[in-house]
């Protein structure tokens, strides 16, 4: 916490929808491999388990390299039926290029609107202060929508392996 605090960075509110809840259903603007469609959670849901992903913003160092590991891990995402996809408040042409340049066309990312972010509780605070970007949290939704782990951190590194060894878990 001392280093967060250090490089200045803010500390998200902890206040994250809690385990077991149902995840709220939205479609939004979305890219994969640099073109734009429509993300719809409910039609994701109805393929498998949803890995959805709140980050800071585009481009930044944390955010890139969270992009990148989870690129290198969409086979096993996919092996166990799961889909990934990504949410910051970016607007849809910086979603794009960062489907194309960090998320390798691998998996799409979407845009957090303030209801998005409203609704599953991940807007950072600074200083008491909303800062109108998301923090870095992840959700993994099952198929039947409800909510079965979440994990909330700035620090990107421990996102993908806790997101898969909870996917795991729901296949078997």
């Amino acid at each position: 916490m001392a280093a967060v605090l250090a490089l200045g960075l803010a500390v998200p509110a902890v206040a994250n929808l809690p385990v077991g809840t149902k995840a709220p259903v939205f479609t939004t603007e979305a890219a994969l491999a640099g073109k734009e469609f429509g993300f719809n959670l409910r039609a994701a849901l109805a393929k498998g388990p949803v890995v959805l992903y709140f980050y800071p913003k585009a481009f930044t160092q944390g955010c890139t390299l969270e992009a990148n590991a989870f690129a290198e891990a969409m086979p096993e995402f996919k092996a166990l039926g799961a889909s990934v996809v990504g949410m910051s408040n970016d607007d849809i042409e910086t979603l794009k290029r960062f489907s194309r340049e960090e998320c390798r066309d691998a998996f799409p990312v979407g845009v957090a609107s303030r209801q998005v972010i409203d609704a599953y509780d991940v807007a950072l605070v600074r200083e008491g202060k909303d800062t109108g970007i998301t923090s870095r949290t992840s959700y993994v939704i099952a198929q039947d929508g409800r909510i079965v782990m979440v994990h909330s951190n700035m620090d990107y590194r421990d996102h993908v392996r806790l997101t898969l060894e909870a996917v795991h878990k729901l296949s078997h």
